[in-house]
């Protein structure tokens, strides 16, 4: 098993500082996402969510049914610091690929292109699992390959294999508003279970 499948290998990039995929904030594509929501009852998940600076937003914004899901424990304990209000029943410390549970819209923002490609499919399934019919799978893929990893990039063409079979109905669109460090290489993704 490669390190970067274990919760130890990512424990130790938060604990060393070497999380150069963290914005410090909610992303621009999913901040613009998230404000036209209007259902402030929706049950969202959010899978590999490190600082979870989205569930913060989301929270925040008066979306109390918002779930986190990290592997690793270090990031979560730094969501727990920040923000003492959220409920401790709504962090789970776990594998993606095992989470029990059903909701309205899962936030994609960095697991996908963290986890091995050769789970892709996997994910697509187990992300239209935890969706109930209807619901939503949105957020930010990268639109580049890299030479190693992770993260491990793709293409729309790809991405549309994977997901099809499970998703209803799939739009991939570059984003125009993403993060200085990565505008050009960002697709926007919204899918319907």
């Amino acid at each position: 098993m490669a390190d970067f499948l274990s919760s130890e290998f990512w424990n130790n990039r938060y604990h060393e500082g070497q999380i150069g995929w963290d914005l410090g904030a909610i992303s621009p594509p999913i901040h613009a996402y998230v404000e036209q929501l209007t259902d402030i009852n929706l049950r969202i998940l959010i899978p590999g969510c490190g600082n979870a600076w989205e569930a913060e937003y989301l929270f925040r914004k008066g979306f109390k049914n918002v779930h986190i899901l990290d592997f690793a424990e270090a990031p979560l304990d730094n969501f727990k610091a920040r923000n003492s209000y959220f409920p401790i029943d709504q962090m789970h410390c776990g594998d993606f690929f095992e989470h029990e549970g059903k909701y309205d819209l899962i936030i994609e923002q960095t697991l996908y292109c963290a986890i091995d490609p050769l789970l892709r499919n996997d994910y697509a399934r187990k992300s239209a699992e935890l969706l109930d019919t209807g619901g939503k799978l949105v957020g930010v893929l990268f639109n580049r390959t890299f030479d190693s990893g992770p993260p491990f990039g793709g293409s729309k063409e790809e991405y549309l294999e994977c997901f099809a079979p499970y998703f209803k109905s799939c739009s991939m669109e570059i984003c125009d508003n993403s993060a200085a460090p990565r505008s050009g290489n960002e697709l926007f993704i919204r899918l319907i279970k």
